[in-house]
Formats: C-alpha cells, structure tokens, sequence
C-alpha cells in the first residue's frame, strides 16, 4: 500500500514537471527568460522555506535538519550556480522548439549522469553504452530538419541537459554533507538571485507583464519547484528507486501531452519516432543490471 502510495506521488510529480514546460512557454509571453527565471527561482525557494517545519515532521526531524551545516551555503551556492545555468539554457531553448521535444531532449540527463561519472572514476554499465547510442539516434531523428541541421531551440536545450548533469553531480557530492531540503531552499534563492542582475539590466519588466504571467510563473514556483520536490522527497522513501526513477522520466511524455493539448504543438512521424527511440533510451538506461549467480541490482549499484 505504501508502495502504490508512493508510486502515485511520483507520477503527480512527473506531471506537474511535464505541465511545467508548458508554463514556462506561457510564460514568457508575458516576461522575458531572465525575469522568468529569476521569479520561479525566488518563488520555489519560498515556497520550500514555508514548507520547512512540515517536511522535517514529515521526515521525522533528522538530525542534519539545521542550517549551520559548514558545508550548507557552500553547497547551496555551488547547486544554484548549476541550476541557473541549466535552467536558463532550457528557458531560451524553449523559445525555439516545441515543449514536447524539450522535455526528451531535457531527459537525456539519465543517460548523461552515468557517462558523465566516468570522470569521476566511477563505473559505467555496458547497458548505459547501449542507452547512450539509442538516445543519439533518437535526437537526430527528433532534432533534425530537413536541412540535416539541429535547430536552435534543440541545440539550447540538448546543452542544458547538459548542464542538468552536471547540477546532478553537484548535488550528489553535496547532499551527503548537509540536509537536502535546505539544500535545495538555498539553490533556488541563488538561482533567483543570478538571474535577478540580468533581469534588471536587459528586460527591466514592469508590473503588468509580471501580472499578466503571473498564472505560469507561480505554476512554476509553487509546482514545479516547491511542491513538485516535496512530492519527490517524501514519495521516495518509500519507493523503489529503480521504479521511482522511470515513472520520474514519464515527465518527457507528460510534456509532450499537454503541449499538444494545450499548445496545439505536435510531432511529424519522425520526430514521433525520435520521441519513442530518446524514451526507450531513458528506460533501458535505468534498468537493473544482472550479475552472474546474483539477483537483480538497482539500478545505480
């Protein structure tokens, strides 16, 4: 039952994280990229903040659950850092692509992190080889026009995924060391704050276009951002995170749904085709890895 529970939040948080593409192309009908940026951040780092003595609760109070954790703020910078970058990057892709090829080309991240690793000295499965060439050529059948060149847009946002990589990374070396939920608080406010200079000197919006987006940006704050994490840190204690991990990546096909419906954006049979091959790719990338005389192994291990 806690299982099924759980299952079902993770599937609420894929939604709302596909729904959230769809936000952030409304939205930037109203504001510019950087004033979008810098208000979801601000407003997701709030939002966080608010919800803080109920997650401790929730998570039973943990003993890292402070805010003088020496390695907190360094690590609260460095993960903003990363996320506005990557954030960013995404938030102008989108201006140049549909919101349903964003979201597959935004989870190559699954199959990136591992690769990634190698860096760091770490193990890559032979599957994850395998992942990584189905993704490419998926991409080239999702991004390529008929002038055999990636648009913008697609290029914008391939190099975000990037970047959400490596803001994975960044996380994984800083969450051992401080809370996560703090951790994550402390992201969003240096995001929003990185993108606050910019907003101030090259879009300086005025208070109608904040209220005429205000609908999206607060989508994206509250939802994608504070409420959408909380699902994801309270559903996954319970979860299998092989499971958790591949309903997580069902957010691609949840953008490309509400970007059809609500957008009226669709995919020719090729790009449908590149869709299927980048989302196989994301499956098969998380599957567990057999070893000889031992049972499965999550994936991960």
């Amino acid at each position: 039952m806690k299982k099924m529970k759980s299952n079902l939040m993770l599937l609420l948080t894929a939604f709302i994280w596909g729904c959230g593409f769809v936000a952030q192309r409304l939205g930037m009908d109203a504001v510019g990229p950087w004033t979008f940026g810098c208000l979801r951040n601000l407003i997701g780092g709030t939002t966080l903040l608010l919800l803080m003595p109920v997650l401790d609760k929730v998570r039973g109070n943990p003993a890292e659950a402070d805010w003088h954790s020496p390695s907190l703020l360094k690590g609260g910078i460095a993960c903003g850092i990363a996320l506005a970058a990557a954030s960013m990057m995404q938030q102008f892709g989108i201006l140049y692509t549909t919101v349903g090829k964003a979201g597959f080309i935004t989870s190559l991240y699954v199959v990136l992190v591992p690769l990634l690793s190698l860096f760091l000295g770490r193990r890559v499965r032979k599957i994850v080889w395998l992942s990584a060439a189905i993704a490419v050529c998926g991409l080239y059948f999702l991004s390529m026009s008929e002038s055999a060149l990636p648009s913008r847009g697609d290029l914008l946002v391939l190099v975000s995924a990037f970047l959400f990589s490596i803001h994975i990374m960044v996380i994984d070396y800083f969450s051992p060391l401080a809370d996560g939920v703090r951790l994550s608080c402390l992201q969003f406010f240096t995001a929003g704050i990185i993108c606050l200079v910019p907003m101030l000197l090259l879009e300086k919006p005025a208070l109608a276009q904040i209220i005429a987006g205000a609908g999206a940006i607060l989508f994206s704050g509250v939802l994608s951002s504070g409420a959408a994490y909380t699902l994801q840190i309270v559903a996954q204690r319970d979860a299998d995170p092989t499971a958790a991990s591949l309903i997580l990546s069902l957010e691609a096909v949840f953008a490309a749904l509400t970007g059809f419906l609500i957008l009226h954006q669709s995919l020719s049979l090729r790009e449908l085709g590149g869709c299927v091959l980048m989302f196989a790719a994301i499956i098969l990338a998380q599957l567990p890895e057999r070893k000889k005389n031992s049972p499965l192994l999550r994936a991960g291990e």
